[in-house]
């Protein structure tokens, strides 16, 4: 199942379309597959053999679309990603397949219920947050919009960690997310790919030129794992190629007669720690080292893989232009671009300008930060005693382009050290954004204020040398996981207003806007909201023994915990309400029933961010057990937030938390989710919410807080945080029980870090938004007590944001950047 140069095959033919062909089809794979019978077979074995029949009906698509695609050979986007956050796969297949109703009936004729093996599947936990989500739902928008991709990426063993709470505070687990089975992958170890580490280079004759090779030190194998991409309902589906490490050598016989067993198999092990977790903790140089050797194996194998296995044999690589764009999602594969040139320089012994005259043609690069931390940076130590070729490689590039910047900049010596990718302080490293800018064809940012701020902010000097290279593609969610899937009482909704098409063809939700001004369909919309406030109840019950009240309003802040998303500013709002409501100045009564609902996770090593998360939940085991707060006031922080969880969470938010300190947040998806599915926004004007604000207008959105040139004037007057504190008055009480201790039994140390923080630093200056926010805060109230006015706004936030479809992203790519076309059945 690999898109190869083999590709003579018979036809394939899939299962019958039919209750009873599923059936039949099913119990093959419980009787052949598995080796039981129904009456014996456990509910895993039951979902085993539910996935792999579904998997067969994509089967016969799926090889057709790589026969097709090998002789067209179309353009193709390789799409370069540490990260995919996937979901569950099965109810994607089964609506990509339009066999949801056979085999929910087909199950039942048998005694087996759907929705039970539906929760049996765990879902891959490839990513952290945004950037993996995206990764996913751009692969999926290709695959709807028949366009050729693979996505590279890489099986990390155990994922993102699971997190638990104890006593409040995070503790990571394992994710064990492979111990069941992964019924949705191909294993092709036939296909491995050699990838090399460490060692020296050294210089030869090759008939008159001096050439370079690489002496590796050691190496490790990369095996594919394929997972089918299906388009929706529309035939195609494309590949997602995630790659394994194992060991060249993984048993040394002799060392284990000899009786040094766990010698026998270090090898195995010390390859096998390159996939075995997401983003290993970089705070000690073991981890930056891993880290960067999960990144040069992963791309190694892709670049590789396409050009060795995808590629005809015969193809002349003077082309590659015309048959791939490799898009490098963030810094992490950057590293592909040396690659790339060694193999043309090194392996195929091309002249270098030939070489990079290809090279540059290949790749584009988006950016996905703002911040400079977020920016990676190589020492030249590590990465030449890892990859010492491909540090020759960034060398000879440098030079190269500095000597193009001196000679367009003459005499300007601070230009040439701005721009060089190599930078010499604090340590002498290499710049991967740099290198992505000066090797990509195209530089795109990921929403429009991000991408003026990319130009701007991150690289001015960038812009400035190559102002036609910078392109804005607004990010989008796929509305087939987002909508049709997570909210199937919406999804409903919407087809008797507006017909079917629209989960391929969002913007025409623009249908349903005078709708909103019918009682009878606001009234219908209410009740989608109320069943999946009720959906969102029953599964926090059963996962994590949470019931909620049934008649508040759903305040959800969701995303990655770091300290420029400012869920500080959320929990100090949170704690202002309930100082306010225990000292009398407030009355329960007055103001709508809230949950405040968060979903986040820690990086293992950011001990603010785990702060935070602590303070959250402290403050919600006192302000739920308060009785003088009347149910006024309830907090709830579900652990282990994953994509299975948001598509139950967001489809039942009333209100959405983007409250980023403008000028920071590149763009986030988690905003257009709410927003597509019925929660008005409370924001800053940051990221995609500048966008999201224009297009469903002003009425409709809770803005508050400065705006990005308002943070750099602040920041540059000298910021002082603890002015805020000594003016506002409600502030400085909401502050100060927190530092009483009242939130840690009476131990005034245990949230010391977090309010000496805001006091002191405040580097993403929450106290500054703090009393606007709270005057949105109480807009949104007065907003909520209006049923009918909420509830038109609500409607209007979906009919406006079929904009944010990641086909319409996707569509942006292809006309912006890579110039890529669908390839249709014919």
């Amino acid at each position: 199942m690999t898109e190869n140069r083999a590709n003579g095959t018979a036809p394939v033919t899939a299962p019958q379309h039919s209750v009873e062909g599923f059936v039949k089809e099913f119990l093959r794979e419980l009787h052949f597959g598995q080796g039981v019978t129904v009456a014996r077979a456990s509910v895993n074995d039951q979902y085993l053999a539910l996935a792999r029949t579904v998997r067969e009906y994509l089967m016969a698509r799926w090889l057709e679309t790589l026969r097709r695609q090998f002789d067209a050979q179309a353009k193709s986007v390789a799409y370069l990603s540490a990260e995919y956050l996937l979901g569950r796969q099965l109810d994607n297949a089964l609506i990509a397949t339009d066999l949801t109703d056979i085999v929910e009936e087909g199950l039942a004729s048998l005694g087996i219920d759907l929705a039970t093996l539906r929760e049996q599947e765990v879902e891959p936990g490839l990513g952290n947050g945004g950037l993996g989500r995206l990764a996913a739902c751009f692969v999926d928008s290709l695959a709807t919009m028949s366009v050729p991709c693979i996505g590279y990426g890489i099986r990390y063993e155990y994922g993102i960690f699971r997190q638990t709470f104890v006593d409040g505070w995070q503790v990571e687990q394992p994710d064990t997310w492979l111990s069941l089975g992964a019924p949705w992958e191909f294993p092709h170890p036939e296909h491995s790919v050699p990838v090399h580490f460490g060692g020296h280079t050294e210089t030869y004759d090759d008939g008159g030129v001096e050439r370079t090779r690489w002496v590796p030190a050691w190496d490790v194998l990369g095996v594919p794992y394929n997972y089918m991409v299906p388009g929706y309902q529309n035939g195609r589906v494309n590949t997602l190629r995630l790659w394994s490490a194992r060991a060249t050598k993984a048993f040394d016989l002799q060392i284990f007669n000899s009786g040094e067993y766990v010698d026998a198999v270090r090898a195995q092990t010390f390859a096998e720690n390159i996939s075995k977790v997401l983003y290993p903790e970089d705070s000690t140089p073991q981890g930056k080292e891993l880290r960067l050797q999960q990144q040069y194996f992963f791309v190694a194998c892709s670049i590789r893989d396409f050009v060795e296995k995808v590629l005809p044999e015969d193809f002349d690589l003077h082309d590659l232009p015309e048959r791939i764009i490799f898009q490098l999602n963030d810094t992490h594969p950057v590293i592909a671009v040396p690659e790339l040139m060694r193999i043309l320089v090194d392996e195929k012994k091309w002249d270098w300008d030939e070489a990079w005259a290809v090279t540059q043609k290949c790749f584009a690069y988006t950016c996905h930060t703002l911040l400079p931390e977020a920016l990676e940076v190589w020492p030249v130590e590590l990465l030449g005693r890892l990859l010492p070729r491909h540090l020759e490689i960034i060398y000879r590039i440098n030079d190269d382009f500095l000597a193009e910047v001196a000679q367009r900049f003459p005499g300007d010596e601070l230009r040439l050290r701005r721009m060089s990718i190599i930078a010499e302080h604090p340590e002498r490293s290499v710049r991967m954004a740099y290198l992505a800018t000066v090797a990509g064809a195209k530089v795109n940012g990921v929403a429009e204020l991000h991408s003026q701020l990319l130009r701007d902010k991150v690289l001015p000097d960038f812009s400035e040398y190559w102002p036609d290279k910078f392109t804005n593609v607004t990010n989008g969610v796929t509305p087939r996981r987002f909508v049709r899937l997570a909210n199937p009482a919406l999804s409903e909704l919407i087809t008797d207003a507006v017909g079917p098409g629209w989960v391929t063809d969002l913007e025409r939700l623009r249908e349903m806007e005078p709708l909103a001004d019918d009682a009878e369909f606001r009234e219908r919309f209410r009740a989608v909201k109320a069943h999946n406030k009720d959906r969102l109840n029953a599964l926090l019950e059963r996962r994590d023994g949470i019931t909620l009240p049934t008649d508040a309003m759903l305040d959800v802040m969701v995303k990655r915990l770091h300290e420029y998303k400012r869920q500080t500013l959320k929990v100090l709002h949170i704690v202002s309400q309930y100082e306010r409501i225990v000292s009398g100045e407030l009355d329960p009564t007055s103001i709508p029933k809230r949950v405040f609902a968060f979903g986040a996770k820690a990086a293992p090593g950011y001990k603010m961010a785990k702060q935070i998360i602590g303070l959250i939940n402290h403050v919600g085991a006192v302000v739920n057990t308060d009785p003088r707060v009347q149910g006024a006031l309830t907090v709830v922080f579900p652990p282990n937030y994953n994509v299975t969880l948001a598509e139950t969470l967001i489809p039942a938010a009333d209100l959405s938390e983007q409250i980023s300190l403008a000028g920071k947040e590149a763009s986030g998806t988690g905003n257009m989710k709410f927003a597509l599915n019925g929660a008005l926004t409370i924001g800053t004007d940051d990221g995609a919410n500048v966008e999201i604000r224009r297009l469903v207008g002003d009425d409709h959105f809770f803005l508050f807080g400065l705006l990005e040139p308002q943070v750099e004037q602040v920041v540059a007057a000298g910021y002082e945080p603890s002015r805020y504190y000594e003016e506002n008055r409600t502030l400085r009480r909401a502050i100060d029980l927190i530092a009483s201790g009242a939130f840690a039994n009476g131990d005034r140390k245990v949230f010391e870090p977090i309010v000496s923080n805001l006091l002191h630093e405040d580097r993403f200056l929450v106290l500054a938004d703090f009393q606007a926010y709270v005057e949105a805060q109480e807009r949104v109230d007065a907003a909520y007590l209006d049923t009918e006015e909420w509830t038109r706004s609500a409607i209007l936030n979906v009919a406006r944001s079929g904009f944010f479809s990641s086909d319409r992203s996707m569509w942006d790519y292809i006309d912006r950047i890579w110039h890529a076309q669908p390839v249709v059945a014919r």
